[in-house]
């Protein structure tokens, strides 16, 4: 199987259609379709963006009908959490989708409530494929940590390599494990948004920011080939991090 890896979308519909048009994919009954290769979605789906309950229901129904893989980010976590009825703190973007979720009618809530929720349980903390050759996890994976699971393991696939410090916007400090890192697997991650997809040590961060009026980006596997489009939405410079 052949693989096109979708970085952080975010809510933004319109540059997801634009993006798997632009991979060859033709739209059939509402969902796009590509022989001999599989869709990824490595997370953050919803909050910021226009359009987060479309999103959380077309990747449902890819997954429920095995025409795609989903593995979750930080911000889904924090949506799930929030639908379960967990005390959340309704903000950085959170408060996008939930004000989509209440426009909608009672049945039609509970009926994206209980797909998402369904998705979310099933889905995997990262996902391993071609053989362990290629791990997709949201903000990255160390090597010693693929092939388990745990609270570690989800804290550091979900946030990356937190310090338990905070930026002065309220965001985790991370460490740029990306680094540091020599392992034979391939991994892509997305989370931190860059202005161009960072390769480094057999990794590929491919969040372009696309919700920050940058770009949607995917990357296409086996053929390490990057594939983007360009955002409708206001570009925000300061929303992008440099590693030093």
């Amino acid at each position: 199987m052949k693989y096109d890896i979708i970085g952080d979308i975010h809510g933004c519909w319109d540059e997801y259609r634009q993006l798997t048009e632009k991979l060859g994919y033709e739209w059939n009954d509402g969902l796009p379709v590509h022989s001999g290769r599989q869709l990824v979605f490595l997370g953050d789906l919803t909050d910021r963006g226009p359009e987060s309950v479309k999103m959380m229901e077309h990747v449902y129904e890819l997954v429920s009908a095995n025409k795609a893989l989903y593995t979750p980010g930080n911000h889904c976590n924090k949506l799930y959490r929030y639908l379960i009825g967990r005390n959340v703190t309704i903000n950085y973007g959170l408060e996008t989708t939930v004000a989509e979720l209440q426009d909608l009618s009672r049945p039609h809530y509970r009926k994206v409530k209980e797909h998402f929720r369904t998705m979310y349980e099933k889905a995997p903390l990262y996902l391993v494929l071609d053989g362990g050759k290629l791990v997709v996890a949201h903000a990255g994976i160390r090597e010693d940590l693929i092939g388990k699971q745990g609270k570690q393991v989800k804290t550091f696939v979900l946030y990356g390599d937190i310090t338990g410090k905070q930026n002065p916007d309220g965001t985790p400090v991370r460490r740029d494990w990306a680094v540091n890192y020599s392992g034979k697997a391939y991994i892509v991650y997305g989370h931190t948004p860059v202005q161009e997809p960072r390769e480094l040590n057999n990794t590929i961060n491919i969040d372009t920011g696309c919700v920050f009026g940058n770009r949607l980006t995917a990357l296409r596997y086996p053929e390490k080939e990057l594939i983007s489009v360009t955002s409708s939405l206001p570009y925000t410079e300061e929303k992008f991090r440099s590693f030093v």
